[in-house]
């Protein structure tokens, strides 16, 4: 009894470390730049696994200092609804999973509060351990930080390109420009890179991307300027 005891004990405290830590790193991203990412660490491990010269452009510029017509593409690519939800768009899961039914296929049906959770606590391998801190986090930022925090965070933090982290790398490395002086075009086209940056180059776009590009920019032109805070 007295070893059940103390191993119950025991995973008192890690659960109360890890609400009081989460909820403070939390807090503490709210004001301040995120330096770096799990996934960043993790494509570093890669890199040195694979003998590739190490390569980590990322640079932390705020939401004033990126031209609005990128949180426009990515919020009419990625998130349309992104200031209708609490961080959960049942309606685009609801209907992922009839294409599943139809395609038998699942797409991808995670807000930008989601994937800015992902970016920022979490690992990228998807599974349901990971989808449920995944959730646990979304709710997190949801409730501590403003929907034009959060899009500054995801814009900072997410994976553009092969060693490439937030909206300042990719305009520097892709377009010789700072965020800043981007333009819809470019914009469109980072967006259309997001599902798999990877693999499709917003620097060196393929048929299809210059074909996605075409959609988000009519997209932006059907939602309007994105909002000011």
């Amino acid at each position: 009894m007295k070893i059940v005891k103390r191993v119950l004990k025991i995973l008192m405290w890690i659960v109360i470390v890890f609400f009081v830590t989460s909820i403070g790193m939390t807090i503490v991203y709210r004001f301040c730049a995120v330096p770096i990412s799990p996934l960043m660490v993790i494509r570093l491990g890669e890199q040195l696994k694979e003998g590739k010269s190490l390569k980590l452009a990322h640079r932390w510029v705020p939401l004033d200092s990126i031209n609005p017509s990128l949180p426009q593409a990515v919020w009419a690519s990625e998130d349309q609804n992104f200031f209708n939800h609490n961080g959960f768009d049942f309606k685009a899961i609801e209907k992922a999973m009839k294409e599943k039914e139809v395609k038998g296929r699942l797409r991808g049906a995670s807000t930008i509060s989601q994937q800015t959770a992902k970016n920022v606590f979490l690992w990228p391998e998807s599974s349901w351990t990971r989808k449920a801190f995944e959730a646990y986090f979304t709710i997190l930022i949801e409730t501590f930080w403003s929907k034009h925090r959060i899009m500054e965070v995801y814009l900072n933090t997410i994976e553009m390109g092969d060693g490439i982290y937030g909206a300042e790398a990719v305009a520097l490395e892709h377009f010789g420009c700072h965020a800043l002086h981007l333009n819809a075009n470019q914009s469109a086209l980072i967006a259309a890179s997001l599902p798999n940056p990877l693999k499709r180059n917003s620097g060196a776009p393929s048929s299809y991307m210059y074909k996605r590009q075409r959609q988000i920019l009519k997209q932006m032109k059907n939602l309007g300027p994105f909002p000011k805070e």
